[in-house]
């Protein structure tokens, strides 16, 4: 008998020694680092959520827009399909972003015409056409986890982190970098750093506001700074999220003219 209880005993033990190096395996693997960060930011399932971008020069506001955009994936593992449609300021109304794989399009209605565009050209202050749509960067980067140190996020608060280098894996990736601090222990996002092909730094990105959505703690509020001026600020702010079955449909280019949900 007590033979038996020794094998189990030693059984219980490796047991205990194998979760456990699963979850060190977890928390040092750089891609499951990103991916667990990765599934902070983006609920898994369809889902519907109001972006209001302020930009601000020195201080005071000087533009803002709104949009409301709807996104899934379109395949198991996959990357995001974005459509977004533009609600203020009234001029912009109506007007559609639709990123689906590596194409992103601009839609107008006025015109009635889709033309493509960059991921990198500018939408409003330091937000790009990249930063609005839902991205998995676990798809498009290759990470690294370069060191544990402590920083202050976008709260002004010390946290303990594990700072990540992202190289760009493929077409669809926005930036050529990215330097990601996710939390020590949990993996939240808290601050990125955006570079140029040339290595030049673009913006830096503060994730913040953290809110029970859609069955996680979630930012609900990033603020970009430009890589030159700091005085240039951009905010965005995601609200009112809501879980929807979101038809196939939508992301397709030839569908644009005909979207109209809000």
């Amino acid at each position: 008998m007590l033979d038996l209880f020794t094998r189990l005993g030693r059984a219980a033990a490796v047991l205990a020694a194998g979760a456990f190096a699963s979850a060190a395996f977890a928390a040092t693997d750089p891609r499951a680092v990103l991916a667990a960060s990765d599934a902070i930011r983006n609920p898994a399932r369809p889902f519907r959520v109001v972006v209001t971008m302020t930009e601000f020069e020195k201080g005071q506001q000087v533009n803002t827009s709104t949009l409301v955009s709807h996104a899934r994936t379109l395949e198991k593992g996959g990357q995001f399909a974005s459509v977004l449609r533009f609600t203020q300021p009234a001029r912009d109304a109506g007007k559609v972003l639709l990123k689906n794989g590596s194409d992103l399009w601009f839609y107008d209605p006025g015109t009635k015409s889709a033309v493509r565009i960059s991921p990198q050209q500018r939408l409003i202050g330091q937000a790009s056409n990249g930063d609005v749509v839902t991205v998995n960067f676990e798809r498009d980067y290759t990470p690294v986890i370069e060191a544990e140190e402590s920083i202050v996020d976008g709260e002004r608060k010390q946290r303990r982190s594990k700072r990540l280098k992202l190289t760009a894996a493929n077409d669809d990736a926005s930036y050529a970098s990215i330097e990601l601090w996710v939390d020590a222990d949990t993996s939240a996002p808290l601050k990125a750093k955006f570079y140029a092909d040339s290595g030049r730094l673009l913006k830096t990105a503060y994730y913040r506001k953290y809110q029970q959505q859609l069955g996680a703690e979630r930012p609900t509020e990033t603020v970009i700074v430009d890589g030159l001026d700091p005085q240039s600020i951009t905010v965005v702010r995601l609200t009112d999220f809501s879980a929807r079955d979101i038809p196939v449909q939508w992301f397709q280019r030839d569908y644009l003219p005909r979207f109209t949900a809000e």
